[in-house]
């Protein structure tokens, strides 16, 4: 009989992406995040305590909260690592309309604190979190989808500043209409260093800067955000209010400056003992500077260099613009972050109110921060870094 080979199996066609990433991740970056979340956690509670039992009567009230937060969070993390991030391109722009929605909702609400102006918070039973925070990834997202579909018409007037220009916008107004400055600031750095790492036109950067400080400097003036004016004059002179609207600042440089070269040690800081008002959010550095003086606030900023430099690292390795422009975007939101938070607790710039990434205290703010975190990790998944 003749033999007969059986007929050639057909190669299986793969799939565009996979739900599940294989590749190794970035053990340099989760590293990082690892350490800078631990430092956080025992920075947390060293600073936290003494409020804690006074104001609650459980010293151990924000840390048994955090690193309850913190635990979930690195599950977060590790689990959204292993997804493929490509699959987020569908939300792109869901997110963004929820995002919007969102805002204008919180804008509607009573503000969270009775004698407070500032409208940040939804509450929904024992969760309450910031729309701002989701506007953040939002924006991060969107972008980084419709840069890489549309590329090669970013050095376009219309689509890569105009078009991207409204959508910031949008958000922006919304967010600087609750009162906060800061993460205005963050938002639209971010979508900023999107677009010009998506292409545009270097000329129609300074243009766009100087339309969004003009435009500021206008709803000051013109009484839009009053509040803005008055977080001026007491950052260039917060003695001219000591015991009201500059009493913070005033208490966070006599933290930082009672810290000296070496600091007084960890949990031996004086002005946790309820100078520094909630020393557990935004301020939380102060007290790091006091107990761990120079060098360890110096170290910290250091760490966070470091996180940034290697979320650029993995950005650079993405195997496309998508996961690229993701790290970016991702990874310069906490650089942007944390400096406006140390610039803000040494009066550098008015303070705004903006939490310390991997530090304040916040549970959802944590748990946004981590699944952001695990993003990067899934994208230097793609890249199958071997280099450390």
């Amino acid at each position: 009989m003749e033999n007969v080979r059986p007929a050639a199996r057909r190669p299986k066609k793969k799939s565009r992406f996979n739900l599940l990433q294989a590749g190794k991740m970035d053990l340099t970056f989760l590293s990082l995040v690892l350490i800078l979340l631990t430092i956080g956690l025992v920075m947390l509670f060293s600073a936290s305590y003494a409020y804690a039992y006074t104001v609650y009567g459980n010293s151990y009230m924000f840390i048994s909260r955090q690193a309850m937060f913190a635990v979930a969070g690195v599950i977060i993390m590790l689990v959204v690592s292993k997804i493929d991030y490509h699959v987020y391109r569908k939300f792109a722009w869901p997110l963004y309309a929820l995002a919007v929605v969102l805002l204008i909702v919180v804008l509607l609400l009573p503000p969270l604190r009775e004698g407070f102006d500032y409208k940040r918070w939804i509450v929904i039973g024992p969760i309450n979190f910031q729309p701002s925070e989701i506007a953040k990834f939002a924006i991060v997202l969107l972008f980084a989808h419709l840069i890489s579909a549309n590329y090669k018409q970013m050095e376009k007037f219309t689509f890569g500043v105009l078009f991207f220009g409204i959508l910031l916008a949008v958000v922006c107004a919304l967010v600087v209409v609750e009162t906060h400055l800061s993460a205005t600031l963050l938002i639209f750095s971010i979508g900023i260093c999107l677009m010009i790492v998506g292409g545009i036109k270097l000329r129609y950067v300074g243009f766009g800067l100087a339309a969004g400080v003009g435009l500021g400097a206008i709803a000051i003036i013109s009484g839009v955000v009053d509040y803005g004016s008055s977080r001026i004059q007491y950052w260039l002179n917060p003695w001219a209010a000591p015991t009201k609207e500059g009493y913070q600042t005033i208490q966070s440089l006599l933290s930082i400056g009672s810290g000296g070269f070496l600091g007084r040690g960890l949990g031996q800081s004086r002005q946790k003992y309820l100078w520094v008002p909630e020393p557990h959010n935004d301020f939380i550095f102060a007290i790091v500077c006091e107990e761990l003086g120079y060098v360890g606030a110096l170290i910290i900023v250091l760490l966070f260099c470091m996180l940034v430099w290697r979320g650029f690292v993995v950005a650079m390795r993405a195997p496309d613009k998508f996961g690229s422009l993701m790290a970016v975007g991702l990874t310069f939101q906490v650089g942007v972050q944390t400096a406006l938070n140390i610039m803000v607790v040494t009066n550098t710039i008015p303070n705004t109110g903006i939490s310390l990434p991997f530090f304040s205290y916040g549970g959802t703010a944590l748990l946004m921060l981590m699944a952001e975190m695990g993003v990067v990790l899934s994208v230097s998944r793609s890249c199958n870094l071997k280099k450390t």
